[in-house]
Parts: C-alpha cells; structure tokens; sequence
C-alpha cells in the first residue's frame, strides 16, 4: 500500500469521527432544550402549590375559630331552652294556683277576712305570673337569636369545606401536572383553585354567599330533615308542654 493510500483512509476515519461528534451534539442540546421545559413546568407546580397551602392554613385558623363560636352558640342555646322551660314550668304553676285561690274564694263571703287574704294571694300570684311570662318572652327572643347565629355560622363553616374540597382537588391535579408535564392539567387545576379561593374569601370576610344547593348535595340531606324533625318535635314537648 502506497502512502498516498493510508492518507486517503485517515482521512475517512477523521470525517466519520467528525459526523459521529455532530449528532451526539445535536442531541446533546435537544435534551437539554428539554430540560428547562420540564425544570419550569415543575417549578410553577411548586410554588402554586405553597401558595394554595398557604392560603388553605390561613382559612383553617378561621375555620376553627368559627367551629369554636358554633359549640358555644349551641350550649348557649341549650341553656336557653332551658331557662325558659324553667320560667314556663313557673309561670303555668303561679296561673293554676290563681285559678285554684279563684275558686276557693268564691265560696267566702266578700265581706270576710278570709276573701280578703285570698284577693291578696291572688295578687300576689298574678304579679308572679306576668314576670315570669315578662321573662319568658325574653328568653324565647334570645334562644332564637342564638339560633340565627348558629346558622350564620354554619354557612361560613360550610364555606371553609367547600373551600377546602375545591383545592384538594387543585392540589391533586398540579401533582398530575408534575407527573405527565401536561400543560393543560395545570389549566385545569386552576378552576377549582378558582371556585376554592373565592369560598374561602367568603368565609374569611364573612360574605353570606352560599351554595344552598350545592351543599345539600353533598350533604345527607333526607337524614338532616328526619333529624331536625326529630328534634323540633321534642324541643315543642320539652320547652312548651303547657302551650295550648
């Protein structure tokens, strides 16, 4: 083999090395076009994520401080019922005295000692039955103002679970995002993040928005009603068994 031969397949092998070189270079650099892609899709992941957090821990603090005034609202509520059993069970006893001294008297002459000691008794009584019915009426006043505030409370309460609810579910989709680096996952979490941040909102500025149909969906909502029957029929017997 002549000189000028071995030049000519040096020559080759050096071209061959040459376009070996390119394409890992060329793919070299597609991977790390790739790579800032994924690292920046990652990273919005990461700080939606805080951010949702973040904001569901603030609503938590109120949520338990609103679950708090829903406990004292209902003892208070309670001990309302109560009192005002209490005065009624007064009240009826000082009206069925009344009456009884009525009859009593009747048959003394209205010229005797004795009627006079039944007119003063009977006074006595009737003054004790309009303060007890005085008090009665405000306690009744007060127990269905405690009542309202209960419910004003509830509604924010079921705010701060839908709230709650709606960015789980954003949570749960940006880790999707994460996983599949679809772009459009994190589009779409952002729609209950949306409806998640607007129900907390709502709770954290005491907004009345409510979703009355949404949240009986959710909820069980023939077992409330026979409940509340239940109950309604036994606070009627507890708290007024001398109504008429």
């Amino acid at each position: 083999m002549e000189i000028s031969d071995i030049s000519e397949v040096i020559e080759d092998d050096n071209d061959d090395e040459n376009e070996s070189s390119g394409d890992s270079d060329k793919s070299h650099n597609s991977h790390k076009e790739k790579q800032p892609t994924k690292n920046q899709l990652n990273s919005y992941v990461a700080i939606t994520v805080v951010l949702f957090v973040t904001f569901m821990g603030i609503c938590k603090v109120k949520s338990d401080n609103v679950v708090q005034a829903m406990q004292k609202a209902q003892a208070d509520r309670i001990d309302t019922w109560s009192f005002y059993q209490a005065r009624n069970l007064r009240a009826e006893v000082a009206k069925s005295t009344i009456t009884q001294l009525q009859l009593q008297a009747q048959s003394q002459p209205s010229s005797s000692k004795i009627r006079t000691e039944f007119d003063k008794e009977i006074t006595r009584y009737k003054a004790i039955a309009t303060r007890q019915d005085t008090e009665k009426a405000k306690l009744q006043q007060q127990a269905q103002d405690t009542e309202k505030l209960y419910d004003q409370l509830n509604v924010h309460d079921d705010q701060f679970d839908l709230s709650e609810a709606a960015f789980a579910l954003a949570i749960a989709l940006l880790a999707m995002t994460s996983l599949t680096q679809k772009g459009w996952l994190y589009g779409a979490a952002m729609v209950p993040a949306a409806f998640g941040l607007f129900m907390g909102l709502a709770g954290l500025l005491n907004w009345d928005t409510y979703l009355e149909s949404l949240t009986k969906l959710l909820s069980d909502n023939v077992i409330n009603k026979s409940h509340q029957q239940v109950i309604t029929q036994s606070d009627e017997q507890r708290f007024l068994p001398f109504v008429s």
